[in-house]
């Protein structure tokens, strides 16, 4: 691996760290979402019972419930309270806008992981333009009488490139995956903010 990496020359670098910051930002949504889905799926399902329950205060007890979790979906739903006594139209909007300030925290580090899609393979492509234009002066230099020594150029040329793919294709299915899960949460989010507009507009 290491002598991979130093046959592809000084723009292996970028792409090291590329590769490292990619896997860490996988790693920690992974992680956040799944928290976030978890703690978001109990904070609904404790609400639902308290707006369907019998008991009397179900309004404190919502707002009790979001203050005691720490959760994007806790954090819009007390914003609608705290205006419980507007019209519709208006807690409606105060959910919406609330939802929109929760949607960076959920993409958070997902413009680095969509960077690095993009700029891991154009790295990758100038260590090979680089590559072949040494190839090139060879080739000017000795004529093509040592073929060899072309084609271990070329290889070397074709290695950087080889690599960014390599980085950038998981990096990019990872990013459409994430994307795709935090559309489904705020979707989610989305859903039970209208249950609870219901309920205030119904209390």
């Amino acid at each position: 691996m290491l002598q991979l990496l130093v046959r592809g020359g000084y723009l292996m670098v970028p792409l090291v760290i590329c590769s490292i910051l990619a896997l860490a930002i996988i790693i920690e949504k992974f992680i956040v979402l799944k928290i976030i889905e978890n703690r978001s799926k109990r904070f609904a399902q404790k609400t639902r019972s308290i707006i369907n329950g019998h008991a009397d205060n179900k309004v404190e007890k919502v707002l009790a419930l979001c203050e005691m979790t720490s959760s994007p979906l806790a954090r819009i739903l007390k914003t609608g309270i705290e205006k419980k006594d507007k019209v519709r139209a208006e807690i409606k909007e105060t959910l919406e806008d609330a939802g929109s300030l929760e949607v960076p925290y959920l993409e958070k580090h997902l413009k680095i992981l969509g960077t690095i899609v993009t700029v891991a393979p154009l790295i990758g492509l100038l260590g090979t333009v680089m590559g072949m234009i040494r190839a090139f002066d060879v080739i000017a230099l000795r004529g093509v009488g040592e073929p060899g020594a072309l084609a271990g150029g070329i290889a070397e040329a074709l290695l950087t490139t080889a690599v960014g793919l390599t980085i950038a294709i998981p990096a990019l299915v990872f990013y459409n995956y994430f994307m795709h899960r935090t559309d489904k949460i705020v979707s989610e989010f989305e859903k039970v903010s209208s249950e609870f507009i219901n309920f205030l507009m119904g209390k």
